[in-house]
């Protein structure tokens, strides 16, 4: 059973085949350069016409997955799931939140796709949490089964309101509440939230913001002579740490929490030495039931995509 799998970001679409839980031909290609899914599909295909037809397709979607018209959050592509299943003739189409995908991965990542970053052994078969900072902030979890199969938990838990545990957090986030209004944890917790956390600290402190985008803000060699850079990404690992614990908390994820999505990666060390693990277990009298809980950084570069070639 041949099956293309694609992760469809709000940046970039990585395509590839799958059959028996391993892929291959991967393609990344920029969302922006094609009017729609379908046309980016019709490439894939031509370039890997040796492989033959695919029997099924299954998409993770930067978006909620809630009936047959798909719209992705932060892109403009959109698509009806019946009429992109009989385009390309396959007798099965899945579609599924990308962060759900990731979630599906876990169980399948090998230890050096990991890092961890405190806590101690994971609970088996224990609630799995998962949670990432990208384009947009993805939001997902893991729960056993009763017949033993792991069932993912589908959700937009990115878009919760975002608190604040310091009196500098809360400056910042009633800078963000009159630019916005609802200030979700997306808004400081994605790429676009690294530039609003920057932007917002040179309000604070009453200096003109440079037009610096997330990877400018997130280099240390920057942070270095930028104090509000490097204040930035002080307060998005923190506050990543204690959306990540909110997480832990409301799904008893004692089997632990996973860290995915493009930005944290790319933090390196820096990361692990942050505030997101004290931020993590900072949770007042519930310190103890978290200290135990492990997170993990999932450094594999397509999660997404070993999800999508496990699907049962």
């Amino acid at each position: 059973m041949l099956r293309l799998i694609g992760d469809i970001g709000g940046t970039n679409t990585r395509l590839a085949l799958a059959r028996d839980g391993a892929y291959g031909g991967l393609r990344s290609y920029l969302a922006a350069d094609y009017p729609g899914i379908e046309e980016c599909i019709d490439e894939y295909l031509a370039e890997q016409k040796g492989e033959g037809k695919p029997d099924e397709i299954a998409l993770a979607i930067a978006g909620p997955v809630e009936a047959d018209l798909v719209v992705m959050t932060n892109h403009p592509w959109k698509f009806r799931k019946s009429e992109l299943k009989d385009r390309f003739g396959v007798a099965r189409l899945e579609v599924l939140n990308d962060f759900t995908a990731n979630a599906v991965s876990v169980p399948h990542l090998e230890p050096g796709d990991l890092e961890q970053i405190g806590g101690g052994a994971a609970v088996p078969h224990a609630t799995i949490g998962i949670l990432g900072p990208g384009t947009g902030l993805g939001v997902s979890g893991l729960m056993m089964g009763h017949d033993g199969e792991w069932v993912p938990i589908q959700g937009e838990g990115g878009h919760v309101s975002m608190a604040a545990s310091t009196d500098r957090e809360s400056a910042v986030i009633e800078v963000l509440r009159r630019r916005y209004g609802h200030v979700s944890a997306e808004r400081v917790l994605s790429g676009d939230g690294l530039v609003n956390l920057y932007e917002a600290l040179c309000t604070l402190d009453g200096v003109p913001s440079a037009a610096y985008k997330a990877a400018q803000i997130s280099d240390p060699a920057l942070g270095e002579s930028d104090k509000q850079c490097r204040e930035a990404v002080d307060i998005f690992c923190a506050t990543l740490g204690m959306v990540a614990g909110d997480l832990a908390l409301t799904l008893g994820a004692r089997g632990g929490v996973y860290i995915a999505g493009g930005i944290v990666p790319r933090l390196g060390a820096r990361f692990a030495l942050s505030g997101f693990r004290r931020r993590f277990e900072d949770k007042g009298r519930f310190q103890t039931y978290m200290a135990p809980i492990p997170t993990f950084l999932i450094t594999h570069r397509n999660p997404a995509l070993v999800g999508l070639a496990h699907l049962p």
